[in-house]
């Protein structure tokens, strides 16, 4: 299948840290960059703008996102040295972050990717970390008003977004379309809120879908036409970092392959979910943040 609709993600890559018995692992990262990968893996046109540094890791990233078929905007690229996150798996798979980051976007040059995508996606430490994020904001608002499909997934970091991140998800989930979020998230923005309340909240807000994943209990939608849920896939668990890009890189590429899930279509809905859960599954089922394939997914369907 072959798509004229492009995407544009806009937020951080940056190198994954694994520290492993036997020493460190270094993976490309970065939730917004794992979505344009794993966007452009099912066969849709993407673009990611981002902050990488003019050296070996910057280098590194561009290549794994290139080989997937997405591209670097080119007003990507700094001096500076390209960020990191170190990684420390706990013993149930997930992972706990150090990071080494700055993030700075040049607003001309977001205005005009965003002007030259039908979808934008944003999420993760560039909605929240200064200065990027201010410019990130602006243009996911510029881009509703212009008729666009917007994306978020907070993807909350809570050692780097400060002590009350809601103002700015809520001011990003106001500028969506659709928002996937984690219950982590949830329980970061929202504590003590239950599952649905979140997504009523959420939808309140203005995003005609919101979508939370809950690990090992599969995830929750609320659309137009209501509610819906999926089980997650059943797999021997590698580790979980890209699980919930891959989950978020799919429900945006089943908005390019069906429109009427914003319209309100539940039979799109479930299918979008059920998809979406596939993929995060065989990612989860091989290390790092390594998302299938459109042939892959559909051959799991």
């Amino acid at each position: 299948m072959t798509h004229a609709t492009s995407v544009l993600v806009i937020g951080e890559a940056l190198i994954d840290i694994v520290e492993r018995d036997g020493g460190d692992v270094e993976f490309v990262g970065g939730s917004p960059a794992n979505v344009a990968v794993g966007i452009a893996r099912q066969g849709v046109p993407a673009s990611l703008l981002t902050r990488l540094g003019r050296d070996d890791r910057g280098r590194r990233i561009a290549a794994q996102v290139t080989a997937s078929g997405a591209a670097i905007e080119e007003a990507s690229w700094t001096d500076a040295p390209t960020s990191t996150a170190k990684a420390r798996l706990r013993p149930d798979g997930s992972a706990e972050y150090e990071f080494d980051i700055v993030w700075a976007l040049d607003a001309e040059a977001a205005e005009a990717a965003a002007e030259a995508a039908s979808v934008v996606h944003a999420g993760s430490i560039a909605l929240f970390l200064q200065p990027g994020g201010e410019v990130a904001l602006a243009t996911l608002e510029a881009a509703r008003r212009d008729g666009r499909i917007v994306t978020v997934d907070p993807n909350v970091r809570p050692a780097l977004v400060g002590d009350d991140p809601r103002p700015i998800a809520e001011r990003a989930f106001a500028a969506a379309s659709l928002v996937k979020l984690s219950d982590e998230d949830a329980e970061a923005l929202y504590p003590g809120m239950p599952a649905d309340r979140v997504l009523q909240t959420i939808a309140a807000l203005g995003p005609g879908v919101v979508v939370m994943t809950r690990g090992g209990e599969g995830a929750l939608a609320l659309g137009p036409s209501g509610s819906s849920e999926v089980p997650p896939m059943a797999v021997e668990v590698a580790d979980t970092i890209g699980a919930g890009d891959a989950f978020m890189a799919s429900l945006i590429t089943s908005l390019v392959d069906d429109p009427d899930l914003l319209a309100g279509d539940p039979a799109a809905l479930d299918l979008a979910l059920r998809r979406a859960a596939l993929t995060a599954g065989i990612t989860v089922s091989r290390e790092g943040a390594n998302p299938p394939t459109r042939a892959e997914v559909d051959a799991a369907l």
